[in-house]
């Protein structure tokens, strides 16, 4: 029958962003890289675990709230603008008065 509706399953595990501890990857390895970075740069231990905690937070408060942020930020600088708000200009619009006097269903 061509009518018949078709049913595809779709896995939640396909939709579903690669986190470490509940932050997206790259943001976690970013947060990693630095804290160590600033653990060779320092030789302190407190900073490195101290940056690596910080940008850990913002890692996984950022996958919270919107996981696909880092690919959006990464391709922003390869794609045009196409609206600018501090140029729209407002269009001014007037009303007449048959408009006014006819409901609206």
């Amino acid at each position: 029958m061509p009518n018949e509706p078709h049913v595809h399953p779709v896995y939640g595990s396909i939709n579903r962003p690669l986190t470490i501890w509940g932050a997206e990857r790259r943001l976690f390895l970013l947060g990693l890289v630095l804290g160590a970075g600033v653990f060779n740069l320092f030789g302190s231990l407190v900073s490195g675990l101290l940056t690596f905690a910080t940008f850990y937070a913002g890692a996984r408060y950022v996958s919270s709230t919107d996981p696909q942020i880092l690919r959006i930020l990464l391709n922003s600088s390869r794609v045009r603008r196409r609206y600018d708000p501090l140029t729209f200009h407002p269009i001014p619009v007037q009303r007449s008065r048959d408009a006014q006097a006819q409901p609206h269903l």
